[in-house]
């Protein structure tokens, strides 16, 4: 159990997949704008990500290596993650009409968010069995959501502060991205 405790908080603040690995920027940019949309979006990569390493765990451990077929872990892995998104976005536009609105062109981006990708791939690398696979994308997403809805906090009070007109807009997001990252950079001698 501690293991795993330590899997997850290693995922979501130690090697956090945005500040640290800097996969999944596309969304944690473009989404961050308001706090409510980040936390979609957060829920929506969380429940993406939990259930991608619960099925990619189970294909790569039952079909693809005992089939001798790893070989195509990133299409199958690609394939699995885009059919859990068509089923986010189905979802989510039945559930939250305005959540799908705002979330706009970044829902279906999931798909290729590497994050999701490089989650899976992470499990497989690491030889990780099914339960530390889930435990590992669980931590990834809670991750990649408290980045963002960080993010989207700090626009949010940006927004109503006096800045100069050449860094308005996506220059003071990068750069505070870039000061988040190395926040999160304290955190490397936790465990």
């Amino acid at each position: 159990m501690a293991d795993l405790i330590k899997i997850a908080i290693g995922a979501a603040i130690i090697n956090n997949v945005v500040l640290s690995q800097f996969l999944g920027l596309c969304p944690f940019l473009g989404v961050s704008k308001k706090i409510k949309t980040a936390a979609g979006m957060g829920s929506a990569v969380l429940f993406v990500i939990t259930i991608a390493s619960l099925c990619t765990s189970l294909i790569y451990t039952y079909i693809l290596l005992p089939s001798n077929l790893t070989y195509l872990n990133t299409i199958v892995f690609i394939l699995v993650i885009a059919a859990l998104v068509q089923f986010v976005e189905m979802v989510v536009k039945k559930i939250s009409p305005p959540l799908y609105q705002a979330l706009g062109v970044y829902l279906p981006l999931i798909t290729t968010n590497c994050a999701v990708l490089g989650v899976a791939l992470t499990n497989v690398q690491k030889e990780y069995n099914l339960i530390t696979s889930v435990v590992n994308g669980i931590g990834t997403a809670l991750g990649f959501m408290i980045a963002i809805v960080i993010l989207a906090g700090i626009r949010e009070k940006i927004e109503h502060n006096n800045i100069s007109p050449a860094l308005k807009g996506m220059p003071i997001t990068l750069i505070t991205s870039g000061l988040m990252a190395i926040a999160f950079c304290g955190f490397a001698g936790l465990l």
